[in-house]
Parts: C-alpha cells; sequence; structure tokens
C-alpha cells in the first residue's frame, strides 16, 4: 500500500472518529523481549454502536492479547479494554494535536497516573501507534508502532 497521502478522512457519526483505523493492520518491532509482530483488528459490533479491537502482541514467548470495546459513555467516546494479563482500562477520547493534527487520542488514568494512546497517519497509507504517560514535563512515549494494512 505504498501512497504518499495517507488515507485518514474521518466517518459520519460518533463513532466516525475511527473511520482511519477501521480494519486489520500489523506492525513488526524490536523491543527488549525481542522481536515483536503485533495485529490490531477493528470492526464494528453490535449494529455498529460499538467498535471492537482486537489486538495481538506475538512474542517469542507468547501472545498477549487486549479486547478493547469503543462506545459513547456519558456522549462522550470512550474505551473499555482487557488484557490477556487480566487488566483492564477505561478512558475517554481526547486531544493530542501536539503529536499530529489529525491524531485520534484516549486518555486513561492507570495505578501509574495518567496515559494517552495516540493514531496518527503515517506516509505509507497506514498508522503510528504510541503509548505515552503523563510526567511533570509532558508526555514520555515509551512504546510506538508503525502499522500497514494486511491484504
Amino acid at each position: 500500500m505504498g501512497t504518499d497521502k495517507p488515507n485518514w478522512k474521518k466517518g459520519r457519526g460518533k463513532l466516525g472518529i475511527l473511520q482511519p483505523v477501521m480494519g486489520s493492520w500489523q506492525a513488526m518491532a524490536q523491543t527488549s523481549m525481542g522481536n515483536l509482530k503485533c495485529t490490531r483488528e477493528f470492526i464494528e459490533v453490535l449494529g455498529g454502536k460499538y467498535i471492537q479491537l482486537i489486538a495481538k502482541w506475538y512474542f517469542t514467548q507468547g501472545i498477549y492479547q487486549e479486547l478493547a470495546i469503543y462506545g459513547m459513555k456519558d456522549d462522550k467516546l470512550s474505551f473499555w479494554s482487557f488484557t490477556s494479563d487480566g487488566k483492564r482500562s477505561e478512558g475517554y477520547i481526547a486531544d493530542a494535536s501536539d503529536v499530529h493534527p489529525e491524531a485520534i487520542c484516549f486518555e486513561a488514568n492507570m495505578p501509574a497516573g495518567l496515559a494517552r494512546m495516540v493514531y496518527w497517519p503515517n506516509n505509507n497509507g497506514g498508522f503510528h501507534w504510541a503509548v505515552e504517560a503523563k510526567n511533570k514535563k509532558g508526555w514520555k512515549r515509551f512504546t510506538e508502532h508503525n502499522y500497514s494494512a494486511i491484504q
């Protein structure tokens, strides 16, 4: 999918902001745990009232999984995430224009403090994804992947 201009067009409705990431995606990365392949699949569920994300992190030692649901809570786009290590988080749409003018961002209060995950377009028709933690100096990035569409 080598295109100079990413297709980052928002859709209609309250969930339309997630339109650019809908579908199946993969990223390869180097981590302290070795090589990583990560897949993310976003699909509409429950009559289009929610978006489901299934993410799988393939490490040499095994697979880490996440199931997340995106939908409306108190008229604000929110998410509920559950992971294979038994953890869960809940968050809400937020601004990350400091990362990219078209970024899609969700923040969550975690045991260690405020965190955010950010999606923004890359130049290959896919997207970047990062996780950052808030500290006194601003946002500190500790994970970033570059996703491309799975054909």
